[in-house]
């Protein structure tokens, strides 16, 4: 009798306990906080005169600004071009077992990753006071074709150089280190198969590395979008954005405007690059786990929901 009646307490939905759900009223107080600031701030540049947003409004869509914003992007595709091919090469050079070829490969990641890339865009501008003249030929024979430097090395070609010989060193180590996370078994399986090297990597090994290249080649070409405005100090006949914006707040001394139209700019690609970045990881990592990462607009709805349980 008495085991019935615990049994019929323990079944009354009276008595069963509620779930209080814990207040955190420092995420309420941070949140307002950080809301203040943010208002104060945008009410701080919306009512300073100063900023002339008419200004920046106009010249926004620009047809110098436009211009510079198409060679920033071609800068920034045909230096990561160069950067992620020449990357992937010295990276597989570098785990080379033949020392002369890992040692070419370790020698030429120290000299740019050593060197300032304001210094190497200086050098190749600049590259003509060493070799006027350029040929190609049999090494230490007669030579074919011949090109002058001043009209082949042009500045746009110079910092394109520059920039994605750079980027090679960079790359080459984010490569190195998506390969050598692969575990060694699935090379020894590859080559038990009778898959050479070069299949080996192609086939195995990179696709699978490509997990741990991708975030910092993201990374990568958007600091590369940002570099590409140290060109500016070669004076490109056809100036990149942050050329265009100088070149024009050098005439109507609208100096912080045009800057802001810049920035702007920079921030715009930049989010897309992100997003491209973003749904990239994703694809490479199916399978890695059950789950996809939640995309941006899940996030959102993620963040909302949380806040209304604060």
């Amino acid at each position: 009798m008495a085991v019935a009646d615990e049994t019929k307490v323990a079944a009354d939905p009276a008595e069963q306990v509620k779930a209080i759900p814990v207040r955190h009223p420092g995420r309420w107080v941070a949140a307002a906080l950080i809301a203040f600031l943010a208002v104060a701030i945008v009410n701080s540049m919306a009512s300073n005169s100063r900023f002339e947003w008419s200004v920046v409004g106009h010249y926004f869509f620009s047809s110098r600004i436009l211009s510079g914003l198409v060679v920033t992007l071609e800068l920034t595709a045909t230096s990561m071009a160069i950067g992620i091919v020449l990357g992937v090469l010295l990276a597989v050079m570098r785990l080379s077992p033949n020392p002369l070829v890992a040692g070419s490969s370790w020698l030429y990641i120290w000299i740019f990753r050593g060197t300032p890339v304001l210094v190497q865009i200086l050098l190749w501008y600049n590259i003509a006071a060493l070799y006027p003249r350029f040929s190609l030929g049999i090494p230490f024979g007669p030579t074919f074709v011949h090109f002058d430097a001043s009209s082949v090395i042009t500045p746009f070609v110079a910092g394109m150089l520059a920039l994605g010989l750079n980027e090679g060193a960079y790359m080459a180590e984010i490569v190195r280190a998506g390969i050598i996370s692969v575990p060694e078994g699935q090379t020894f399986a590859a080559q038990s198969l009778g898959m050479t090297r070069l299949q080996t990597m192609r086939r195995i090994v990179l696709p699978q590395a490509m997990q741990v290249i991708v975030p910092p080649t993201g990374n990568e070409t958007i600091s590369m979008l940002k570099t590409t405005s140290l060109v500016s100090v070669i004076a490109l006949p056809h100036p990149e954005l942050l050329y265009a914006a100088q070149l024009i707040y050098s005439v109507n001394y609208r100096t912080i405007q045009l800057l802001i139209v810049a920035s702007i700019w920079y921030l715009i690609v930049t989010t897309v690059l992100t997003f491209g970045q973003f749904y990239l990881e994703r694809r490479y990592g199916r399978g890695a786990s059950r789950e996809l990462s939640a995309t941006p607009l899940q996030r959102l709805r993620q963040t909302l929901f949380s806040l209304g349980h604060v």
